[in-house]
């Protein structure tokens, strides 16, 4: 069993060969799913490996590390830490990304009490650092991340608009029409949405209190649970499978509201600690907006009927705005 965890996790953690041990746990449409159980100072210790083979694989675990170990600087107890990101030794193909193992449905008493409303509001609320480079915090993020299979552009901008425009928007219309080929209508649907909605809504100059934060990026409820961190302490309101960027915290709310799973207490208690921003008569369409990108990014992977839903936010947005 041991022979099976590539000696390049074994040195990223520090861990005995003679001790360790790996086996099949979960599953996911990206990667190859484990659990990785060891000794350290006397004591089990448990971690979660994800490996996949590929450019695609090196570019999504990347992404998770940063992404997993951005949020846990901001609240530790909101999500695993990342230990390790990096190729195998015995294949230089093939990648992994190791995190501290999440017991998800644990009931074990102990843990903080906190709210995932109080913790989403927490890292929602704690002003992005400053990037290497620069004078003031930025909207982007160091690395590249994948929501999905998608990789996200997160090229620096201070611009908020101008970065949901061209980094979200455009760039994924881009890739939508390389897997699902051209589609005039669309394109020139989104395009108006880019040019014209986002920065009648967005603007620098329209919309208040903007700074970036960080987002989880992907944060429908199936990347959402209760759970044990790491073995240790209570259960927790725990977040996992990332694709960060320092953005506009309603942002975060588009994916939220397009799958649902989360109830109006949760709402309440949210907006109660990060109020809509001014003007809020406009919120429900904000959120439409940022809800766009991800129905593009799944007509973008799986095609189908989310071209609907892209073209109906779109239409209306373009209605009513432009």
């Amino acid at each position: 069993m041991a022979a099976k965890v590539d000696p390049a996790i074994l040195a990223a953690l520090g861990l005995d060969p003679k001790l360790a041990k790996i086996a099949s746990h979960g599953g996911s449409g990206f990667s190859s799913t484990f659990k990785l159980s060891s000794a350290v100072d006397g004591e089990e210790k448990n971690y979660f490996v994800k490996t996949g083979t590929g450019a695609d694989a090196e570019l999504m675990f990347k992404g998770e590390h940063a992404s997993l170990n951005t949020i846990h600087s901001v609240v530790p107890n909101l999500c695993p830490k990342s230990h390790a990101n990096g190729v195998f030794k015995e294949n230089p193909n093939k990648f992994y990304v190791v995190t501290d193992f999440l017991e998800l449905g644990s009931s074990r008493p102990g843990g903080s009490g906190e709210s995932f409303a109080q913790k989403l509001a927490k890292l929602h609320t704690t002003l992005a650092p400053t990037p290497e480079g620069f004078d003031k915090p930025m909207f982007g993020f160091p690395v590249t991340t994948c929501c999905g299979a998608s990789p996200q552009d997160n090229s620096w901008k201070s611009s908020w608009a101008d970065f949901y425009a061209n980094n979200r928007l455009r760039t994924i219309l881009r890739q939508g029409v390389r897997s699902n080929g051209s589609d005039p209508d669309l394109s020139k649907a989104i395009e108006k949405t880019a040019s014209v909605v986002v920065p009648r809504l967005l603007g620098d100059d329209h919309i208040k209190g903007v700074y970036p934060v960080v987002i989880h990026g992907d944060l429908w409820s199936g990347n959402h649970g209760r759970g044990r961190i790491a073995g240790q302490g209570g259960v927790e309101e725990v977040v996992f499978d990332p694709s960060c960027v320092y953005g506009h915290s309603e942002y975060e709310l588009g994916i939220m509201r397009m799958f649902g799973g989360f109830g109006g207490s949760f709402w309440k208690e949210y907006h109660s600690l990060v109020p809509k921003a001014e003007p809020k008569e406009e919120w429900e369409d904000r959120v439409a907006l940022y809800e766009l990108y991800h129905q593009l990014n799944h007509w973008a992977m799986f095609g189908g009927g989310y071209r609907s839903g892209a073209m109906s936010i779109a239409r209306k947005l373009n209605t009513k705005y432009g």
